[in-house]
C-alpha cells in the first residue's frame, strides 16, 4: 500500500513540474523580433509626425512674422503725405516728397530690394512752453530698406559664410527746419520719437515696391524727385502694391531641388535656388489715402 501511494506522489510531482516549464529560446527570439518591428513602427510614427509639426510651425513662424511686417508698412504707408491744418513748414519737393521708392540697384551681391521712404506731418508737444507754443508742427520720414544678413551660415565650413539673405532696417527721422534745412542724425537729435537704423526682421529675400495709379497701372518708374523720375506723377499714386518674400530658418524639403519663387509683376526678380528652404511671398495693397488731399 505505502508503495502504491509512493508511485503515485511521484507521478504527480512529475506532471506538476512539466506543466511549469519555461519557454524556449526560439519563443524569446521571436518576442524579441516582434519587440523590435513595435518600436521601429513606432518610432517612424513619432519621426513623421514630429517632422510636419515642424514643417507647420516654421511655415507658420514665417507666415506670421512676414504679416507684421506687412502690416507696419502699410500703416506708415498710409500716412505718407499726412499734413495738420495750419501746418506752415516749409517744403521742397525733393526732401518732402510724401512716398518715394527706389528700385534695387542690381549692383549688390546678393541683389538688394527696394527702398520706401514716407514722409508726413505731426505736431510736437513740449509741456515746458508757454501755452501758446506747446504745440508745433514737424515732420517725419521713415526708412525701409534692406541690407545683407549677417547671420553665419552654419552649413558652410569655416563659420564666416553669412547667409544668402537680407534683413530688412527701418529709421526714424525728424526734419530740421534750422538754418537751410534737413533731416536730423537721430542717433544726436536728442528727440525720443525717432531712432537709427532698427534691424525688424532676418531671412528676407526680397522686398519689392510697385506705385499704382487710380486705374491701377502701375507707375513705372517710380516718382522720386531726386532722381526726376516721373515727378508730375507724385500726387497720382493710390496704392503701394508690396510683396515680400520671406526664407525659412531651417531646411524644410526633404530634398534639395530647383524650386522658383516668383515675383510680383517683374520676372527679372523671379527667385530660383537649389536648396531645402521655404520660401514664400506675402503680397498685399497699402492705400496712399492722403495723397488725394494734397
Amino acid at each position: 500500500y505505502k508503495e502504491k501511494i509512493s508511485l503515485f506522489s511521484n507521478s504527480l510531482m512529475k506532471k506538476k513540474f512539466s506543466s511549469i516549464a519555461g519557454v524556449t529560446l526560439i519563443e524569446i527570439l521571436i518576442g524579441l523580433i516582434i519587440s523590435v518591428i513595435m518600436m521601429g513602427a513606432m518610432y517612424t510614427s513619432y519621426s513623421v509626425v514630429n517632422s510636419t509639426y515642424s514643417q507647420i510651425t516654421d511655415k507658420a513662424k514665417i507666415s506670421q512674422s512676414g504679416r507684421d511686417i506687412i502690416g507696419m508698412l502699410m500703416r506708415d504707408v498710409r500716412m505718407g503725405g499726412y499734413k495738420y491744418f495750419n501746418d506752415n513748414i516749409k517744403t521742397d519737393s525733393v526732401n518732402h516728397a510724401p512716398l518715394v521708392i527706389t528700385k534695387r540697384s542690381g549692383a549688390a551681391t546678393p541683389v538688394d530690394c527696394d527702398k520706401l521712404e514716407i514722409v508726413y506731418g505731426s505736431v510736437d508737444y513740449d509741456k515746458n512752453k508757454a501755452v501758446d507754443k506747446r504745440y508745433t508742427h514737424t515732420k517725419y520720414k521713415i526708412t525701409y530698406q534692406c541690407k545683407p544678413s549677417t547671420i553665419i551660415d552654419k552649413a558652410v565650413a569655416g563659420g564666416k559664410t553669412k547667409i544668402q539673405a537680407f534683413a530688412i532696417y527701418k529709421s526714424k527721422q525728424k526734419w530740421d527746419a534750422s538754418g537751410a534745412g534737413s533731416w536730423a542724425d537721430p542717433s544726436t537729435d536728442g528727440n525720443d520719437k525717432t531712432y537709427p537704423d532698427q534691424k525688424i526682421i532676418d531671412y528676407v529675400q526680397d522686398l519689392v515696391f510697385h506705385a499704382t495709379d487710380e486705374n491701377g497701372r502701375i507707375i513705372s518708374p517710380p516718382p522720386n524727385p531726386s532722381k526726376n523720375h516721373n515727378v508730375d506723377k507724385l500726387y497720382s499714386i493710390k496704392t503701394i502694391d508690396i510683396a515680400l518674400t520671406m526664407r525659412s530658418k531651417n531646411n524644410f524639403f526633404k530634398s534639395s531641388k530647383s524650386r522658383t519663387t516668383h515675383a510680383l509683376s517683374d520676372t527679372g526678380r523671379n527667385i530660383t535656388k537649389t536648396d531645402k528652404y521655404l520660401r514664400d511671398t506675402i503680397t498685399v495693397s497699402a492705400h496712399a489715402r492722403n495723397l488725394g488731399l494734397q
